[in-house]
């Protein structure tokens, strides 16, 4: 599964945040400017949260949400571009058909609207430039860093919250005691029993919390195993929800990655920190409370970041990369 058919899982909502806003870059200068200093704060910092979002993902193949080409964005467009078209219809319709439409009343009715959604998510699936599935994508860069500074030996952070339902962070090997997705994650199932978790290699299906077909195997257990995808209503997980305030609130700094800090409440999370500091290329409603904000790509910062810290032979997957 795909992020587009992940998207299209989840029930039509209006609210999903400004999507489409365009990218900066900071000079090469000012890059390297931000990021000496965001290394002296990690150094001096004696606990470190770290946020993440869509944008350390794209890098494996899998689009984000409210980018330029993000999955949403280009929902936004083939709406704008639907109305456009019946208005046009509209407009030369003959004088009798427009005088029957005011008699009976021009709205469409929910099924209409339920089928142009449907039609508008197909185009835009069908137009998404092929990304990556869920289950062949790999961690990145950023995936991969965070696990190894999360690592007991290392300790330069110690929790990771994301928004994301890609299961990567997972697949860097980060512990769950040291990690949390607020929004589910497709390969997770969960027990409605002793809410002992399950993370496979194959997308669990459903959303809201669906019966997978399965059941605990803890023994003596007999509990159904659900999915932990959220939909646009669904509240977020309360243990993990507190883990990630508590997290955030005793942090001297709380890093957010490739994030667009619009989905609420998560977005909030940064300002719980003494300071933060954001890595996005997209505006965010929090860029002034920052300490500051990179405007480069994710996975290039957390290489510098490594570099800084004086961890040269880290990622054992890039070596096995640059040997294969």
């Amino acid at each position: 599964m795909s992020s587009d058919n992940y998207a299209g899982r989840l029930s039509e909502y209006k609210n999903k945040g400004t999507c489409g806003l365009p990218e900066k870059k900071d000079s090469k200068r000012a890059t390297t400017s931000k990021i000496n200093r965001l290394i002296e704060l990690i150094k001096r910092s004696r606990h470190t949260a770290v946020l993440t979002g869509a944008g350390i993902s794209t890098s494996a193949g899998i689009p984000d949400f409210r980018g330029p080409k993000g999955i949403w964005t280009q929902e936004e467009e083939e709406k704008k571009k639907h109305k456009r078209k019946k208005r046009r219809l509209n407009s030369s319709a003959a004088p009798a058909d427009i005088t029957k439409d005011k008699m009976l009343g021009s709205k469409c009715n929910s099924t209409d609207h339920t089928n142009t959604c449907a039609e508008i998510k197909s185009t835009v699936a069908a137009d998404c430039t092929p990304s990556a599935s869920f289950e062949t994508a790999k961690p990145t860069i950023t995936h991969r860093a965070i696990t190894y500074l999360a690592s007991p030996s290392v300790d330069k952070i110690q929790y990771c919250i994301t928004q994301n339902v890609d299961g990567l962070h997972m697949r860097s090997g980060i512990t769950r005691d040291k990690h949390c997705f607020l929004h589910g994650c497709i390969f997770t199932e969960i027990c409605d029993s002793c809410h002992n978790e399950y993370f496979r290699d194959f997308d669990i299906g459903g959303v809201s919390f669906q019966k997978t077909g399965r059941n605990c195997e803890q023994t003596g257990c007999e509990g159904f195993l659900r999915d932990t995808i959220l939909d646009w209503e669904d509240a977020l997980p309360a243990d993990d929800w507190q883990k990630a305030q508590d997290e955030c609130q005793k942090s001297d700094l709380v890093l957010a990655l490739g994030t667009s800090l619009r989905i609420e409440p998560a977005g909030s999370l940064p300002t719980l920190g003494t300071k933060f500091v954001i890595v996005n290329k997209q505006d965010t409603p929090y860029d002034s409370s920052a300490e500051f904000v990179i405007r480069a790509n994710v996975d290039d910062v957390m290489k510098q970041i490594m570099d800084g810290l004086g961890f040269q032979d880290w990622d054992n997957d890039e070596r096995e990369e640059l040997q294969s």
